[in-house]
């Protein structure tokens, strides 16, 4: 980018690396006269068309996704692991409740872990080196399940399969953005958050076919695919460059856009950012409260607390205790929040290029407001036994209001901002720094549900209102649009000097 290249002196030799690879295709991008015939004008049309509308190239980026939320698949399938086997891991092995709430829970802590290493291992092996790391952090945690005896072999799987969740929480959304077009990115990155509710909603579906053990074994299936299929794709063209391995980031970056594409403009925009980047010192986390990273900062950790602390988990893990307390029947209405799930979050990713991040952003957190105003003013008539009749169908309709609005928007639209607005330079501690706010803050709002709704029910729903609300003017006053917009681009307009 030229504002790039104008502030930082980046010397002959990046030039000499940028004309290399531009110099097969320098005809096609760079005319130094315009065209004297028709025929040859039809002939630029035609290159340029082919150059953005290759079919290999999308075929690539469509295979390279698809495999990597085989590792978001995996990540649904460690959350939805506990809920359908309780009570039959507590008959096999004679846990207390107390020991199966600290196996329910503690992925969270092995989360937090992933989440703190994650960028590291992903800048220093890369995107692809971190999702095989996750896999096998994985495959161990659920081999350990499976020949459980009692609840310590138990609680080291789950730690185990929650280091893997938190890395691939970061590294999977992250690797999509850096191979996508910008075009597409948006749509691309939000299959990570579909493929999470896939994995949630399948696992617990097989989880009341299957014995324990078996459920485990199962679990074990999206890593083998993801493992496999890494062998198939190329690595992030971005994080090569950033490495400097320059033939390897040209041959990637011609496998995602398609051999025949001309890639000089976008490879020399990587390039000049990545060389201004080498001026800069190693980030470290305090590097991140410098003033010209605040602006990053504050928008990626700031959506990640408002989408936990409007009550996602809360309501989420315990929305059977709800209905009950409602008095709606819980399996009818676990079975419909289930199903609503999947279907408004794919329809989130059709919008997300379409509408934008910050229409849908809106929308979420408004829908999200309301349906815990329409809880809490559930809960109110219960407790003071006004219209008692209209209770349960009202927070039924509250609890849809809110799994429907966080499905469009707040659930995917973070992560997909998260992994757009970090430097590359930074985007390694960036990112575990969000990461990490994402899973302590899920902690907090599953640990403290239950006390609250002791305290005051409707009082609860209310809390989670109110933090909806400022996540609208959070969104109105900080978010920026960065639909159909290049990398670069995006991190360049939030540099503060």
């Amino acid at each position: 980018m030229r504002n790039n290249r104008e502030d930082v002196e980046v010397g002959q030799s990046n030039d000499d690396r940028s004309d290399e690879i531009a110099e097969p295709l320098i005809g096609r991008q760079h005319k130094t006269t315009p065209p004297t015939t028709e025929e040859d004008q039809d002939q630029e049309d035609e290159s340029k068309r082919k150059s953005y509308d290759d079919r290999g190239s999308l075929w690539m980026v469509l295979l390279s996704t698809f495999i990597a939320v085989a590792g978001s698949f995996e990540f649904g399938s460690c959350v939805g692991y506990s809920a359908p086997t309780q009570s039959e891991i507590t008959d096999d092995l004679g846990l207390s409740l107390a020991e199966y709430s600290v196996f329910g829970s503690i992925g969270n802590i092995g989360a937090m872990v992933g989440a703190v290493t994650s960028g590291r291992v992903a800048d220093f092996i890369g995107r692809k080196g971190a999702m095989r790391v996750s896999s096998v952090f994985c495959i161990a945690g659920w081999l350990a399940v499976y020949f459980s005896k009692g609840a310590v072999s138990l609680d080291i799987g789950r730690v185990c399969t929650g280091y893997g969740m938190g890395v691939f929480s970061y590294v999977v959304p992250v690797f999509i953005a850096e191979i996508a077009p910008k075009n597409l990115r948006g749509a691309l990155a939000t299959m990570n958050q579909l493929m999470i509710v896939g994995g949630v909603s399948v696992t617990f579906i097989i989880g009341t076919l299957v014995s324990w053990r078996t459920l485990a074994l199962i679990g074990i299936i999206p890593c083998i695919i993801l493992l496999l299929g890494l062998f198939l794709i190329p690595e992030s063209p971005r994080w090569l460059a950033k490495v400097g391995r320059q033939k390897d980031f040209e041959d990637a970056l011609r496998k995602l856009r398609g051999r025949d594409s001309d890639i000089s403009e976008e490879a020399s925009e990587i390039l000049d950012y990545i060389e201004t980047l080498r001026f800069l010192p190693k980030a470290n986390l305090f590097d991140l409260f410098q003033r010209r990273y605040l602006y990053p900062v504050i928008v990626g950790v700031g959506l990640m607390v408002f989408q936990q602390f409007g009550g996602i988990n809360g309501i989420c893990f315990y929305v059977s205790h709800i209905f009950e307390a409602a008095g709606f029947p819980s399996n009818i209405g676990t079975i419909i929040y289930a199903c609503i799930q999947f279907p408004i979050t794919g329809f989130g990713a059709l919008l997300i290029d379409r509408a934008g991040r910050r229409p849908l952003l809106f929308v979420s957190a408004s829908g999200l407001f309301v349906g815990c105003v329409l809880l809490s003013t559930s809960f109110y008539m219960k407790v003071h036994e006004i219209s008692l009749g209209s209770v349960p169908i009202l927070a039924l309709i509250g609890i849809m209001v809110y799994i429907a609005s966080f499905s469009m928007g707040m659930g995917a639209v973070p992560w997909v901002i998260m992994s757009e607005v970090f430097p590359i330079n930074i985007k390694g501690i960036g990112g575990s720094l969000v990461t990490l706010v994402n899973w302590s803050g899920s902690w907090v709002v599953s640990f403290t549900f239950n006390f609250l709704m002791s305290w005051s029910s409707y009082g609860t729903f209310g809390l989670y209102a109110l933090v909806n609300l400022l996540a609208i003017l959070f969104v109105s006053k900080l978010v920026p649009e960065t639909k159909g917009r290049t990398l670069e681009e995006i991190q360049a307009s939030m540099n503060i000097s």
